[in-house]
């Protein structure tokens, strides 16, 4: 199992974040994918509240139930009932679905427990995976969601969204100062 990452890194202006995120993909000219689960939709709502979303927003899919994971991103029901909905390896199989369906550069998944119920002692209130293909680059994390002061469900999704479009902002960044270096 990953290790949960700080909760620092969840505290920021989810507007500019998305808004950045928005700008950097329109500015390499990619595009952007979203598979949901606990956040429902919240990342496509952001991605298309801003200017310009039309441009590099391919595709939102909120995949709630173990039925339309299984639909429309391809994962074996098997997969599913073996693992379990919240983990490491259904965050990545549904980044991967999302990929061969969508064909954006970058693609996001999000697999969790947003609460306030459901929650375990093994995986609590705020256990979330995010899945990431970032360019061919295919990846999991899991923030420290369950650290959150605030637990409500408004909170989980709302930092969720903001650790996805930070993590992404980032490698786009490194992407574009990488390029920097290259042309000097």
């Amino acid at each position: 199992m990953l290790s949960g990452e700080s909760s620092e890194y969840l505290y920021g202006n989810l507007d500019k974040t998305v808004t950045n995120v928005v700008q950097l993909l329109d500015k390499q000219e990619l595009t952007i994918a979203t598979a949901e689960s606990c956040t429902g939709g919240l990342l496509s709502e952001l991605i298309t509240s801003v200017s310009g979303a039309s441009r590099v927003f391919e595709l939102g899919l909120c995949t709630y139930s173990e039925r339309t994971k299984s639909r429309f991103l391809g994962i074996p029901m098997e997969d599913i009932q073996r693992r379990g909905v919240v983990s490491e390896e259904i965050a990545l199989a549904m980044v991967k679905g999302l990929k061969k369906c969508s064909g954006a550069d970058v693609c996001i998944s999000v697999t969790g427990i947003a609460g306030p119920g459901g929650g375990t002692e093994k995986t609590p209130v705020g256990t979330v995976y995010i899945g990431f293909d970032i360019c061919g680059k295919q990846f999991v994390k899991l923030p420290a969601l369950w650290e959150l002061t605030d637990k409500s469900r408004r909170s989980i999704r709302q930092s969720a969204a903001l650790y996805a479009l930070r993590t992404v902002e980032e490698a786009l960044m490194e992407a574009i100062e990488s390029n920097e270096r290259k042309s000097e």
